[in-house]
């Protein structure tokens, strides 16, 4: 339920132009729209998930949790006047957990500036929930992180901004949550492109930093989870002890018309694009906030994310 508001098949530039392109040519005034208004929209998007019979789940516990992602900080599209409007949104949702998955960084070159971590940051530091806020980091944060880039491993300037600023960055690990029927426990996954080739010199496409296993294995056996990874592809591999996968990354293909995205950044173009989808267990991917690539969206209005996970949850 939306409220309004205010080898990978690559997300290359060339591609999402193609479809930009593709836009432009059913006319102006949809061009228009596409570039001009639907990238500056906000909607609340709900979800009611009960968590799948294989998955440990305490009983009558129902969690609201909001989700953001790719915010992708930069002028004029994604100030940090419009984040601190975003934070004031989500907070007044009430969640009982927020979560961040990923992208702060721009990954894009048509802006009037980049916004710095130190002023997005602080803004997102303000975000609260009584369960607490965490974060993982997702590709661009790592690609336009040049040091993290030659080093091959962190800290990403990304990462000790949001650690500063009081949000807890998860890397391939998992903490507890005390929720009212016990512990529920919050994974995230490290990102599962993080490493560009050139700089590894593997001969091989974009490298993971990802370890799935060990951080399932972080987890006591039994124990409620939910996982938190950037990217949604893994989810093929996430077993239906995880009662909740969240991620980003895709932007829902940041142009989506009945249903179907001309380009999605996935494996699985058609499997892993946007919102719910239920295999071994729950996914929900966002269409997320901010652009990648190219200054467009249609169809897929930026997103805040509230998922009502649990017994008789109701959205």
């Amino acid at each position: 339920m939306r409220e309004a508001g205010r080898g990978y098949r690559l997300f290359t530039r060339r591609r999402v132009l193609q479809g930009a392109g593709a836009v432009a040519l059913s006319g102006v005034s949809t061009g228009a729209y596409a570039t001009g208004i639907e990238p500056f929209r906000q909607v609340v998007t709900r979800y009611a998930i009960t968590a799948n019979p294989a998955a440990p789940w305490p009983a009558g516990l129902s969690l609201r949790i909001a989700v953001l992602t790719d915010i992708h900080a930069c002028e004029p599209w994604m100030s940090a006047e419009r984040i601190a409007g975003i934070v004031d949104a989500t907070n007044a949702l009430q969640a009982d957990l927020v979560v961040l998955v990923g992208d702060f960084v721009a990954g894009q070159r048509y802006v009037t500036r980049y916004v710095p971590a130190a002023e997005w940051a602080p803004v997102l530091g303000k975000l609260t929930a009584p369960l607490g806020v965490y974060a993982v980091l997702g590709n661009h944060d790592w690609w336009e992180d040049k040091t993290a880039q030659k080093r091959g491993a962190g800290p990403t300037i990304a990462g000790t901004a949001l650690t500063e600023n009081g949000i807890r960055v998860l890397s391939n690990e998992a903490v507890p949550l005390a929720t009212r029927a016990g512990p529920v426990w919050l994974a995230g996954l490290e990102d599962q492109l993080a490493l560009l080739p050139a700089r590894r010199r593997t001969g091989r496409g974009r490298v993971g930093l990802d370890d799935l296993p060990a951080t399932l294995a972080a987890v006591p056996d039994g124990a409620p989870m939910i996982l938190l990874a950037h990217e949604p592809d893994i989810f093929a591999q996430v077993p239906a002890r995880v009662a909740l996968t969240l991620s980003g990354h895709t932007h829902g293909g940041q142009i989506r018309l009945f249903g179907w995205s001309p380009v999605v950044p996935s494996r699985y173009p058609g499997r892993y694009a946007y919102g719910h989808v239920r295999e071994a267990s729950d996914l929900v991917i966002s269409g997320g906030l901010g652009l990648s690539i190219a200054p467009i969206r249609i169809g897929v209005p930026p997103e805040i994310v509230v998922v009502e996970l649990g017994a008789g949850a109701v959205a």
